[in-house]
């Protein structure tokens, strides 16, 4: 199981949380910390071995510790697949990446559906062989109605997560505030950087020396929620447009597959506008 906390700063926490485990015969396997300076908080996150222990048992009885504490805290075994729903749009390269990992196991979650502002005939070179794809088109006359499809297909499904794959649309600051914490976008830069249309375009013209991309927690700031992770690559002046597309591309999927996996495993913690990851 993975047990995950956070709350104020105060002595004790630790050695609370690991008698705790131990009384009950658990197991710790794994135990990472950080206690935040700036903002006096401290997150952790655990993976034990519950050794008969039940789950509801567990959270019955640290839901009391918990309290002492002013805590925000799960645990869930780690065995559990998450419920995921991906949106995208044109760009499909994130798309099949993700659907690529999931079929050989490299992300342990269930894709409940696929939604896209495009038609199915979009996608006909990708696999989705097994999931059902939705298309949701959407203007900005009918945005309001399309928002309220998507919102109740997220409550159909049971999507725990909805990851924005190169979904080229503004999610609403009313859907984006109910899917706080759980709606995960990758941004085609190094954020803060060219933001709008064509951005590397604007980053040729301005001869930069590296690209990269961001995954970030959706709010209802554009691309300003808590990031999650990002990473860069080296360019040169030989390299056009069409080449910083190309590697756009490989940043992208990559940093979009660790967000996601980093989230499965309950390693990304919310600390205000920033994100505590306890990477593997």
């Amino acid at each position: 199981m993975i047990l995950t906390l956070s709350c104020p700063d105060k002595p004790g926490i630790v050695a609370r949380v690991s008698t705790f485990l131990f009384e009950r015969g658990c197991n710790i396997l794994d135990a990472q910390q950080y206690d935040d300076e700036e903002t006096d908080r401290f997150f952790m996150r655990v993976v034990f071995a519950p050794d008969g222990a039940g789950l509801e048992a567990l959270r019955e009885a640290f839901a009391a510790l918990a309290a002492d504490y002013g805590m925000d805290w799960t645990i869930r075994p780690r065995a559990a697949r998450r419920k995921v729903l991906i949106l995208a749009s044109k760009f499909d390269h994130c798309l099949a990446d993700l659907v690529y990992r999931w079929r050989i196991g490299e992300l342990p979650m269930d894709i409940v559906a696929v939604v896209s502002n495009h038609a199915a005939e979009t996608y006909a070179h990708v696999d989705l062989g097994g999931l059902v794809l939705h298309h949701l088109p959407v203007s900005r006359e009918t945005k309001l109605e399309q928002e309220a499809a998507l919102w109740a297909l997220v409550q159909e499904t049971g999507a725990e997560l909805v990851i924005l794959a190169r979904y080229m649309q503004v999610l609403s600051d009313g859907l984006a505030a109910k899917l706080a914490g759980r709606c995960i976008n990758i941004h085609h830069s190094f954020l803060p950087g060219f933001k709008g249309a064509r951005p590397y375009h604007q980053a040729h013209a301005r001869g930069v020396k590296t690209i990269g991309a961001t995954a970030h927690y959706v709010t209802g700031d554009l691309d300003e929620g808590p990031i999650i992770e990002q990473d860069v690559e080296r360019i040169s002046h030989r390299d056009t447009p069409d080449d910083l597309i190309r590697k756009g591309r490989d940043i992208e999927r990559r940093v979009l597959a660790r967000a996601v996996r980093w989230w499965l495993d309950d390693r990304v913690l919310l600390n205000g506008k920033k994100t505590v990851v306890f990477t593997d």
